[in-house]
């Protein structure tokens, strides 16, 4: 007896250790199932924003003017969300690092739908400004950067962040398509309505898919010993080797081509002399190459090229973009410019989220992609002024030379200065 329980014990543990491996394989092979779930949960939740916001965005100028709210005045609701979308940004981000995905998501979502609500009631003006207001915490695409971000490899991060400039290109091809559509045929307040319906499907799927925080006990404790709105836990971040140097990168390599895109709905109709239909179909055009560069260009590039040659070639297609901006006279040689203008404006952003988000603890993610976020609303609050300075004095013409010379100072210094460009995960 016992020598047979001797002669089949070591077979019996082979076969233990057999099943433990098919275990443990089957429980990793559906991690990674339920991991891809949660990305596209985020890649959805991005999407369904910016085309609900791309919708709004179309029918805003006409509800204002139904208001009577002159162009100053528009202006001054512009500049409003400018302002609480920077504010809220390294605050959110702080949230996200704090409290989890899945909560950063919902109160996004949350507020978004809080946002339709109040703009669907606006009747009055105060009222209407009272509607930018939950803008603070609506930060859907810095929140699915962080679940990315949380989820991915480092070697995978830039091209699954790179991703996201296909929603950027869906919402703003549906986004514009739809506000007219449905504000036309409907009412005006039509596409609050949608909007909110679906910010309020966007909180649902937050609320199923987006898994709840799983960050280390020790370094969970260490992020909470402070509030969200500490500004110097927020300012912290930039202190990380090479963080400080490519968020300067960051800002002022596009802040040229921000000031011209605040400035382009009146470029279009005096400089380009296009009718509102004509604009559409622009927007239309830029949505589609998101998605084409996206696909066809940026993501091979972020698999067979490094981080550093990525981040110098976007800034020297920018300073080409630039030069073009100069020369350019007629809508046709914009539709030309736009193409290495959309390759650039997406490889940078992708690149220095990549770079950054790496350069910081996986604690401070959060924190470092909400600071992030905060660039293009900086360009929208004090670009306005800028911008019409430039166009007034100078002409287009001007926004072209200011990218030229800055990109190419920019390109020279990433070339004599390798310290910024360390890609290393600090931990």
């Amino acid at each position: 007896m016992s020598t047979v329980s001797g002669k089949n014990s070591p077979e019996g543990e082979e076969r233990a250790g057999r099943m433990k491996s098919e275990s443990w394989g089957q429980s990793n092979a559906a991690g990674e199932v339920r991991r891809g779930q949660v990305i596209l949960a985020a890649y959805l939740i991005v999407t369904l924003e910016l085309t609900l916001l791309f919708m709004q965005f179309g029918v805003m100028p006409y509800l204002a003017k139904n208001l009577g709210l002159d162009s100053v005045g528009f202006g001054y609701l512009q500049t409003t969300f400018g302002v609480l979308q920077l504010v809220g940004g390294p605050i959110f981000g702080r949230f996200a690092d704090q409290f989890g995905n899945r909560a950063a998501l919902t109160l996004s979502c949350a507020s978004a739908s809080a946002f339709f609500l109040l703009l669907s009631i606006s009747t009055s003006i105060p009222i209407l400004f009272l509607s930018r207001l939950p803008s603070v915490f609506m930060h859907g695409l810095p929140g699915a950067q962080k679940v990315i971000t949380d989820l991915t490899a480092p070697s995978e991060r830039a091209a699954a962040l790179g991703k996201l400039g296909l929603c950027f290109g869906v919402g703003i091809i549906i986004g514009s398509a739809l506000g007219g559509v449905l504000s036309t045929k409907f009412g005006i307040f039509v596409p609050m309505y949608f909007g909110l319906v679906g910010s309020l499907i966007n909180t649902m799927i937050s609320i199923v898919w987006i898994p709840s925080p799983a960050k280390p006990k020790s370094e969970h404790h260490k992020t909470e010993q402070s509030s969200v709105f500490n500004i110097r836990e927020i300012l912290r971040v930039m202190k990380f080797p090479g963080v400080m140097e490519i968020f300067l990168v960051k800002v002022i390599s596009g802040f040229p081509i921000g000031l011209f895109l605040i400035m382009f709905s009146i470029i279009s109709i005096e400089f380009f002399g296009l009718e509102a239909v004509e604009s559409g179909y622009l927007m239309s055009y830029f949505g589609i190459l998101q998605m084409v560069v996206q696909g066809l260009v940026i993501e091979k590039l972020t698999s067979r090229c490094t981080e550093q040659t990525l981040l110098r070639l976007s800034i020297l297609v920018f300073a080409g973009v630039g030069l073009g901006m100069a020369l350019m006279r007629t809508v046709w040689h914009y539709c030309i410019i736009v193409v290495p203008l959309v390759f650039a404006f997406n490889m940078q952003g992708t690149i220095t989220d990549s770079i950054l988000t790496k350069a910081v603890p996986s604690s401070d993610t959060g924190a470092m992609l909400g600071i992030c976020a905060s660039v293009q609303p900086l360009t929208r609050t004090v670009g306005p002024t800028l911008g019409v300075i430039l166009y007034k004095q100078f002409g287009v013409s001007s926004f072209g030379y200011l990218q030229l010379i800055v990109n190419v100072g920019l390109f020279v210094y990433l070339l004599k200065s390798k310290s910024p460009l360390r890609e290393t995960k600090s931990h």
